[in-house]
């Protein structure tokens, strides 16, 4: 029998290392207390994590992506979908057996973050339109199907739809954020 320290001390599941971004939005949404929630931001604190955050909660960053779903051509058919139907599939074909970072097939959000710029107000504004859509659609592409659905979410702020995760808690985390005066 547990003794009321053990619950109390229940430890946070271990990620391997270099999680994919969702795995640690996953792991932070799934604590039923703000303090834990904290705790896992902070131990797997990264600056690819501060970058969506940004997008995301900060009401200065604007970006410069149509909203709403994203478009998708398939390679072969060329039969039109959308990226969250795309997503939708490629998660059930994964039948919730992602290895995570072990999983080679996909780049993540923590490798190619230094990218979003190109996707906000004030970053690139020499992309036109259409080219900056074609940048974020290949980005979206390249990467595992649930880091492509969060940065579909960052580009219309609804990240917290998907995590229980508030700008409270982030700015908590991680203290050094600055919010405002980005775009």
């Amino acid at each position: 029998m547990m003794t009321t320290s053990e619950k109390i001390s229940k430890e946070i599941e271990k990620l391997p290392p270099n999680p994919f971004v969702f795995e640690v939005l996953a792991l932070a949404s799934k604590q039923r207390t703000n303090a834990k929630k904290i705790e896992v931001l902070k131990e797997y604190e990264h600056d690819s994590l501060k970058a969506i955050f940004i997008w995301n909660f900060d009401e200065t960053v604007i970006s410069v992506l149509p909203e709403g779903d994203v478009p998708f051509f398939g390679d072969n058919d060329m039969k039109t979908s959308t990226m969250s139907e795309r997503i939708e599939d490629a998660i059930k074909q994964m039948n919730g057996s992602s290895l995570g970072a072990l999983d080679q097939r996909y780049s993540t959000i923590r490798k190619e973050y230094t990218k979003l710029y190109n996707f906000v107000k004030g970053g690139n504004d020499s992309l036109n339109g259409i080219r900056r859509e074609n940048i974020f659609v290949n980005l979206l592409e390249g990467l595992h199907p649930l880091e492509a659905e969060i940065l579909c979410l960052c580009k219309d702020k609804k990240l917290q739809t998907r995590y229980k995760i508030i700008k409270d808690i982030v700015s908590e985390a991680y203290p050094d954020i600055t919010w405002g005066n980005r775009s």
